[in-house]
């Protein structure tokens, strides 16, 4: 097959898109499959390029990749964190994508036989349909998460412009522009659902939001999770006897509001107070790093609160801890969500401190790899945390999360369920090497 993959995350930025999709690709050439993948030049996450990558990539470019896949760069706008002007890179990036690969496939032999369009960048969709349906081929959407349902929870609702807060009726300024940012996303699932609707398959990454999709009448829905490579994520050994002294708590990953991390902040600070020995470690990025360090530093909570580091040196970390921490706040979305990163945990074997709900929850439960509690529980999580210092055997490296993912997440596995889903759509011959 020929297979066309638009997305706004690619490598050789790192990230749970660009994981996925670097993951699948492979595998995809692999079995001898063509595939071309337009993407913005790297920008992510800091919303724009490094000296480096400056260097290497250019708007129009047509690169190789490492797995020796076509990548056609396409522009972007440099952005901050917030959802407005990231949206508005967004629909650059899409706006070019568009113009770019209909030049690239101007000929008509050697457009592809199915386009991949992905959240979520919503506007990605849009180039997708347009492509799709302008060439007569199978247009498969993949929905990553929640998408756009997250948000309606973590997007601009109550946010009050500055021009309209010093306006005559600020209570009323404030009414109006809620009314236009919930009119605008009702808009917004509206045309998703329309665009899910008209697709040749819809895939998500968890069984939950399929059925969502279903009872909102998408009926081609397949799921084809997140996961690991086994191979790159060694399992984890129990520490020696009299190693450390302290309980140590890791968290690996993105620190917005999502994520809900000043539990765990408050949790660490009670236990220090009560004479409890732990250390925690929050590694990563996000809009909430500076105010989870401040609250460390108010609460003289034994919390370090670091940058996001290179994946090689992931491994180190995984070794230092007891306990691996992955958390999201009691939001109805994230009930059909699963952190992609829970993966690559349950591969190391380290006991899992979960602080979520919903699909994420019956996984680790499946797995027999950790203890679950409800979200932002400040009082449960003390009580896990204390029961773990005193008692280490208890959080003890576990086989049952890798042996897991072996069965059900493993890139292999996942790859393979992709190109039955795509075969299906193209009515290609499988092409097996």
């Amino acid at each position: 097959m020929r297979i066309l993959v638009l997305t706004h995350y690619y490598a050789p930025e790192f990230g749970a898109p660009q994981r996925r999709w670097s993951a699948l690709v492979e595998r995809f050439m692999t079995a001898g499959h063509d595939v071309t993948v337009a993407a913005p030049v790297p920008h992510y996450p800091g919303g724009r390029p490094t000296r480096e990558q400056r260097r290497a990539h250019r708007v129009g470019a047509i690169e190789k990749g490492m797995h020796r896949e076509t990548v056609l760069r396409t522009a972007y706008l440099p952005h901050r964190a917030d959802i407005a002007s990231r949206t508005v890179d967004h629909v650059v990036a899409a706006g070019d994508a568009l113009r770019r690969v209909r030049r690239r496939f101007a000929r008509a032999a050697s457009r592809p036989d199915v386009v991949i369009a992905t959240a979520p960048a919503i506007p990605t969709l849009l180039v997708g349909h347009l492509l799709a349906a302008r060439w007569r081929v199978p247009l498969v959407v993949e929905m990553r998460d929640a998408w756009p349902d997250l948000v309606t929870h973590v997007g601009p609702a109550g946010a009050l412009p500055a021009e309209a807060a010093h306006a005559p009726h600020p209570g009323l300024a404030r009414r109006i522009v809620r009314w236009i940012v919930a009119r605008a996303k009702g808009l917004v699932h509206q045309q998703v659902t329309r665009w899910q609707s008209t697709a040749r398959a819809v895939v998500t990454t968890t069984s939950r939001f399929a059925d969502v999709l279903h009872e909102r009448g998408v009926t081609k829905v397949e799921v084809v999770r997140n996961g690991t490579d086994l191979s790159q994520v060694p399992t984890q050994r129990d520490h020696a006897a009299g190693d450390h002294s302290e309980l140590r708590c890791l968290y690996l990953g993105n620190m917005g509001r999502s994520q809900g991390l000043e539990t765990v902040v408050r949790a660490a600070a009670r236990l220090h107070h009560d004479g409890v020995e732990i250390q925690v470690r929050l590694i990563g990025h996000g809009i909430e790093a500076p105010a989870l360090a401040a609250l460390a530093h108010e609460l003289d909570a034994p919390v370090t609160v670091l940058p996001r580091i290179p994946h090689r040196e992931v491994g180190e970390q995984y070794a230092w801890a007891d306990t691996v921490v992955v958390s999201l706040r009691d939001w109805a979305p994230f009930a059909w969500t699963v952190p992609s990163k829970l993966y690559e945990m349950l591969a190391t074997g380290r006991h899992i401190t979960a602080l979520l709900a919903g699909e994420a929850a019956d996984v680790i439960r499946r797995a027999r790899a950790g203890d679950v509690l409800p979200p932002q529980d400040e009082d449960a999580l003390v009580d896990l945390w204390r029961g773990l210092a005193e008692d280490r055997s208890r959080a003890r490296v576990r086989p049952s999360g890798r042996e897991w993912v072996a069965e059900h997440a493993d890139d292999d596995v996942l790859a393979r369920q992709y190109l039955v889903i795509l075969e299906s759509v193209t009515g290609a011959v499988p092409v097996t090497r």
